[in-house]
């Protein structure tokens, strides 16, 4: 059974009504609005770690994230450098408990084996019943995005190194599916967040083009057989370490969106397409609406996918339907976690209008 989102608040439902003034709002939350309250709060947080001894130059790379979470890096030459994880919202903490517990299942899981060095090991600490925060071991290696962004070139093997580990992973714990089966789980479920949580997708046009999806991806994935594994949910670049000199992972990070029994494809058809939305610079939902412009993804792509587990897309009848899957579980994982999402016009224009447009008019 999916168990993704649970983790939506009631409370912070945006509505289908007019979205109003916060829809004008930026989707990143202000650091000039945040940073002084979340530095007294990183500071108390650390001290709980060190018993009250935490000056305000130990905490660094301090951040507020859109899903609300506070992150920062604990480095007072004491002990181990780490990473700090507090939420800021419900939901927030609903994603933080879920990613904790995947890792704590992936590192009880026998079929892993040597794939656990490139988890981060996580501990959930609670304190009155009210701070919560998750101290993880720092991992060596810099993000992928950070790195691509310094030298684009290495983007090629960067990819190959990503998609032939997350495959030794879907491997180990995958196995065939009949996709009809799963789709109240992998496309139903889904679909509704983007109703319940993205106001547009409740309206006229919003609805019928959700409609449409559906009888695409149901349609599609029906007399399908997929691989259904322990995927990560958000295999993007940034989500990666690599070691900058060998290119090899050395870490794979923010395990919020993880289920065991996912269809693992979309992994893969992630990281292939943020890794063109990084290149061009556009919003995701702008690269799928191109993709199913198009009939599928352009010739790079599908040669870069030849490196990972998921079947030639070259050979699929409709080759827009993991981009449109993988599409699907990317904005309602987003939407599920923070309300920012929903309510936002920018990314709700340049990220879910474009492709539910596309797909109604096919």
């Amino acid at each position: 059974m999916d168990t993704a989102f649970p983790r939506a608040v009631p409370g912070e439902r945006p509505g289908t009504g007019r979205p109003g003034w916060s829809s004008l709002l930026p989707l990143d939350p202000s650091p000039l609005l945040t940073r002084p309250s979340d530095l007294v709060r990183a500071r108390r947080l650390a001290g709980l770690l060190r018993g009250g001894h935490v000056r305000f130059r130990d905490l660094h790379r301090l951040e507020r994230t859109v899903s609300d979470l506070l992150v920062f890096r604990l480095e007072d030459h004491t002990a181990e450098p780490l990473v700090i994880k507090h939420p800021r919202s419900g939901r927030a903490a609903g994603s933080l408990t879920h990613g904790c517990a995947a890792l704590r299942e992936l590192a009880e899981d026998d079929r892993v084996g040597e794939w656990r060095r490139l988890l981060p090991s996580a501990e959930e600490l609670r304190y009155d019943g009210r701070l919560l925060l998750v101290a993880e071991r720092c991992l060596p290696g810099v993000e992928g995005d950070a790195l691509l962004r310094r030298a684009p070139g290495r983007a090629w093997p960067l990819a190959v190194a990503a998609l032939g580990a997350v495959a030794a992973l879907h491997r180990a714990t995958g196995r065939p599916e009949r996709a009809e089966r799963r789709t109240a789980d992998w496309v139903d479920t889904r679909l509704a967040v983007l109703t319940d949580q993205i106001p547009w997708c409740g309206g006229p046009r919003g609805a019928a083009a959700v409609r449409a999806l559906r009888e695409r991806l149901n349609g599609g994935l029906a007399g399908r057989t997929l691989t259904a594994a322990r995927t990560h949910g958000d295999y993007h670049p940034g989500n990666i370490l690599v070691n900058e000199e060998s290119g090899t992972l050395s870490g794979v990070i923010d395990w919020a969106d993880s289920l065991p029994d996912g269809p693992c494809a979309v992994d893969s058809y992630l990281f292939v397409l943020t890794l063109r939305q990084q290149r061009e610079r556009r919003e995701l939902g702008q690269i799928v609406a191109d993709a199913v412009r198009r009939g599928g993804l352009l010739p790079e792509d599908r040669a870069l996918l030849g490196h990972a587990d998921v079947p030639p897309p070259g050979q699929e009848p409709d080759e827009a339907l993991m981009p449109l899957l993988t599409w699907l579980w990317h904005v309602a994982g987003n939407a599920a976690k923070s309300a920012r999402y929903g309510r936002s016009r920018r990314w709700v224009t340049g990220n879910v209008v474009p492709v539910l447009t596309e797909v109604a008019r096919r």
